[in-house]
């Protein structure tokens, strides 16, 4: 019987092997039960499992990043054989659930918390990227790919507070381009279509890296940012602020302001200390700055330009009303 036992944990550890391709990846998925039909629950080193889920998992949670919708939780099973992260060089991925791996390459790497990875063929999601030895490589979602980077982040560090210097950027013609600014951030000198030459004394060559290196840096610390806006080239030392929103979190910008939205343009939550505007949760927004809105990005775009301050339109049982919010403050010194 012993004997038998180790057959069939030997059997098992070889299809597991990486000679076996993503068919054996497909029956790890299917033995873990890794893949499920809304949520991932990635059996990882330690007896833990990597969940990503939209609602909260009925099981220990040890940490919760709400940005990504990461959860970290006890694994009660203790699967044997768990998935690792990639730290090697990856010749060959695929996006792979029970059923079929989908092999492919990721075209667009992920851009801060609202952009994440692209895959250049079709899938269906939820699934694991993995390399052919089903080590990991990312998440994939609904909304995208979220890439290991991102990942280890999370299970390293033991918050999920992520850095802000007050911009969305995107990529534009092999430059970084400045899309939205925060105009809740005091004394931000960054402006709207304003390029990122050089971070730190480094050149900035893509919007994925530049993000990444803002977001992981700690609260509290500064970067020299060099930018190129028109013909003139300046440089700023900015300070790292707190992250409010982004990624399954709304990020409006209004969140700076303790105000977070659903999808359906509804606010869904207030802090404490800023109920102050006399707004209540399910209150609707219909404009902002004599815009109609559509959806939450739309509010990022139309916040992203006023200078004094916000004046929005809101909905309540049928009732309309103006809210007029503070937008970014200069300091006595200037």
């Amino acid at each position: 019987m012993f004997r038998l036992f180790l057959a069939l944990n030997f059997l098992f550890f070889n299809l597991y092997a990486c000679k076996g391709g993503y068919d054996s990846c497909k029956l790890k998925i299917s033995h873990s039960n890794a893949v499920k039909k809304y949520s991932l629950q990635v059996p990882i080193l330690k007896n833990q499992k990597l969940i990503f889920s939209l609602h909260q998992p009925n099981a220990k949670i040890i940490k919760h990043d709400p940005f990504l919708s990461l959860y970290l939780v006890k694994d009660r099973k203790k699967f044997k054989y768990p998935f690792k992260m990639n730290n090697h060089l990856t010749l060959g991925i695929a996006a792979v659930d029970k059923r079929k791996a989908i092999e492919g390459r990721i075209t667009n790497r992920q851009v801060g918390l609202n952009n994440f990875a692209k895959f250049s063929e079709k899938t269906t999601s939820p699934a694991l990227l993995l390399n052919s030895c089903c080590a990991f490589e990312g998440l994939v979602t609904s909304r995208g790919i979220i890439q290991k980077d991102y990942i280890q982040r999370f299970l390293k560090n033991k918050s999920s507070i992520y850095g802000d210097i007050g911009i969305r950027v995107k990529n534009e013609k092999k430059l970084v381009l400045i899309k939205r600014v925060n105009p809740f951030v005091k004394d931000n000198p960054f402006k709207k279509n304003d390029y990122i030459v050089m971070l730190d004394g480094k050149k900035v060559k893509n919007a994925s890296v530049f993000m990444k290196k803002i977001l992981f840096s700690k609260v509290g610390s500064y970067h020299k940012v060099k930018i190129k806006r028109g013909l003139k080239y300046l440089t700023f030392n900015v300070k790292t602020k707190k992250r409010y929103g982004g990624g399954y979190i709304s990020d409006t910008f209004l969140e700076e302001k303790g105000i977070y939205f659903s999808n359906n343009l509804s606010i869904m939550r207030i802090d404490n200390e800023f109920k102050g505007y006399g707004l209540k949760i399910g209150d609707k927004l219909l404009q902002v700055n004599g815009k109609k809105i559509n959806n939450v990005y739309e509010i990022r775009k139309y916040i992203s330009d006023f200078k004094f301050h916000a004046s929005l339109l809101f909905e309540r049982e049928n009732f309309e009303f103006f809210v007029n919010i503070k937008g970014k403050e200069k300091s006595s010194k200037n």
